[in-house]
């Protein structure tokens, strides 16, 4: 399934929680904790601004980027979990 997102927001995969702790405690899935980053899927092409022109967006396509802990909604496609996020909610872009 394609989804392609409106205006300025982005659809990303997330990461994967955390297994263990930094000293090695195996964690059951309920103590696991909701990740807060993930790669970009896809990309809207970007707000309409007052002139009737999109804005350019800061991210694209195969970024890893930090986002806020509560922030988007979460859907899942052909079981994966994904988020569809604002542009303004992404914290970082994380470089390589």
């Amino acid at each position: 399934m394609a989804v392609k997102p409106l205006d300025d927001r982005i659809l990303v995969k997330q990461s994967e929680a955390e297994e263990k702790t930094a000293g090695g405690i195996v964690l059951p899935d309920a103590a696991k904790e909701k990740p807060q980053q993930g790669k970009v899927i896809a990309v809207g092409p970007g707000k309409l601004l007052d002139s009737g022109k999109r804005g350019q967006m800061g991210v694209k396509k195969g970024d890893m980027v930090y986002y806020g802990r509560y922030a988007g909604a979460e859907i899942k496609i052909d079981g994966k979990e994904y988020v569809i996020l604002r542009e303004s909610d992404v914290l970082a872009v994380i470089e390589k």
